[in-house]
């Protein structure tokens, strides 16, 4: 397990230097991109020497000012008659040095666009879009797994649930919130629930904000569910239909068990290895799901603020939220080892 979570810090590092050095590449280097032209709104119009100074000032306060990296290559210079560029060593006064340590202290730079703090952005929006996030992930686990043992007791309606669930998981999840929305929360359809944003919950506490939440969120939280459901249970119920050609399912009928008792006691604890695999990539997914569900429904999560960060170019606030989606990547593979672990003794025994 420890060689496990090192290995995953690692790869979290590499793939999180390489997001940083191809955002800060694409980084502003003028104050242009940045609203610092001649005609700024609400101001006189700047000379060529106010516009230098101020673009020298938005860089030096962005950091953009120092070295990408910790070496550069110039242009290629003839030696010995071999055009080959040359290296050019910049120590650690580079915009990744200075990264690296504010990330190993809790610190992922500061918004591009208003000034605040990545990590205050993401501590704010973070805890909205798991309000959602969660529930869906666990609703749509315990569904799978309910309806995947009822599927595989062969009930006269299972080839229609089959079919249903292809048919489902072939809707993207933009149209599919759509869908929901125009049904569900429009006047001329139906109004059940609110077409957009969380409610106003000031004031509200205990069992009547949780009631709040969850009347404005149902819709997300079931966009969500629908979209992960087909192929959880797709893929759970077919693992028990290969348990149960086994031949300790037909020496366990001998001993005159029903085909439930059978998938319950017997069956389930083998074929819940695919699933595991399945609920390691449940939780990012959603997290990345949310994206899309909070554009439409207009939350002011996580996914939200991701999606604002890409149209404005706010580099350092986009790559804070592919952090927090990377991490929770990596911690769901180990726990989904973990389990492996857990279910399966013959790994325990192979470790030991």
């Amino acid at each position: 397990m420890l060689r496990q979570i090192l290995t995953s810090t690692l790869s979290a590092w590499i793939i999180a230097s390489i997001i940083f050095l191809l955002s800060r590449s694409m980084s502003p280097a003028n104050g242009e991109s940045l609203g610092l032209d001649e005609h700024m709104p609400g101001t006189t119009v700047l000379t060529p020497a106010q516009q230098q100074a101020a673009r020298q000032q938005l860089q030096s306060r962005l950091g953009l000012h120092q070295p990408l990296f910790y070496f550069s290559l110039s242009a290629p210079t003839s030696r010995a008659g071999m055009f080959l560029p040359r290296l050019i060593w910049h120590g650690q006064a580079n915009q990744y040095h200075a990264w690296a340590e504010d990330l190993l202290q809790g610190q992922m730079g500061i918004s591009y666009r208003n000034g605040v703090p990545v990590a205050d952005l993401l501590a704010t929006a973070l805890p909205r879009t798991l309000l959602f996030t969660v529930p869906a992930a666990l609703a749509a686990a315990a569904l799978a797994l309910l309806l995947a043992i009822r599927l595989a007791a062969r009930p006269w309606w299972r080839p229609v649930v089959l079919h249903l669930l292809v048919l489902l998981d072939s809707i993207p999840l933009f149209l599919l919130a759509l869908l929901l929305l125009l049904v569900l929360a429009n006047p001329d359809v139906l109004t059940w629930f609110p077409a957009y944003g969380m409610g106003d919950a000031e004031g509200l506490a205990g069992w009547d904000w949780l009631l709040n939440t969850a009347y404005y969120l149902m819709l997300p939280m079931l966009s969500l569910v629908l979209v992960t459901l087909p192929g959880l249970t797709v893929q759970l119920e077919a693992a028990l239909q290969r348990e149960l050609t086994m031949d300790y399912v037909t020496t366990a009928r001998a001993k005159g068990l029903s085909i439930r008792q059978i998938i319950r006691q017997h069956t389930l604890r083998n074929a819940i290895f695919p699933l595991l695999t399945l609920l390691a990539d449940l939780l990012p997914a959603v997290l990345a799901g949310a994206v899309v569900v909070e554009v439409i429904f207009a939350l002011p999560g996580m996914g939200r603020l991701l999606s604002d960060a890409a149209t404005a170019r706010d580099y350092p606030v986009l790559l804070g939220a592919l952090l927090v989606i990377l991490v929770a990547r990596l911690v769901s593979y180990i726990l989904a080892d973990a389990a492996y672990r857990i279910a399966d003794p013959r790994l325990q025994q192979s470790t030991t």
